[in-house]
């Protein structure tokens, strides 16, 4: 992960890139949380099972980035109908990847399923900040 930082700030050609990075991560941080804090409580405090408590945390974490990112971090001016396309595709990409991921945790390691359902979300983060950044909001950062 250190790498993949290292390398996108060497990449980075202007102030306004290295915001919208600083603003994704501050995003990508305060939805983290808030997909593990729903994913526990639904685990923990619910006993839904692991897909339900995953699938409702993403749910919930997809509107939440949404909103965020369109208007915060890139300040997007394309059509909503259009972002939120994209977004969605990206999201389940996304998703599907680490949905498999945390399939094979839970089923091929002892972890704990909440330490499963972190590795997982720190899977999807990765795949999710270079698709949203170079696909859903394209037009607004070249």
């Amino acid at each position: 992960m250190n790498v993949f930082l290292f390398q996108h700030f060497q990449n980075m050609k202007n102030k306004k890139s290295l915001i919208q990075f600083v603003k994704f991560g501050v995003v990508g941080v305060s939805n983290t949380l808030l997909t593990a804090l729903t994913i526990w409580f639904l685990l923990q405090i619910l006993h839904f099972s692991d897909y339900v408590s995953n699938i409702i945390g993403y749910i919930i974490g997809l509107i939440n980035s949404f909103i965020w990112n369109r208007k915060w971090t890139f300040a997007s001016n394309m059509k909503v109908t259009d972002t939120i396309l994209r977004f969605i595709i990206t999201f389940a990409i996304c998703y599907l990847i680490q949905l498999g991921n945390l399939y094979l945790l839970l089923h091929f390691t002892t972890l704990d399923s909440f330490v499963c359902q972190l590795l997982s979300i720190a899977v999807y983060t990765i795949f999710n900040f270079w698709l949203n950044k170079y696909y859903t909001f394209k037009s607004d950062i070249q």
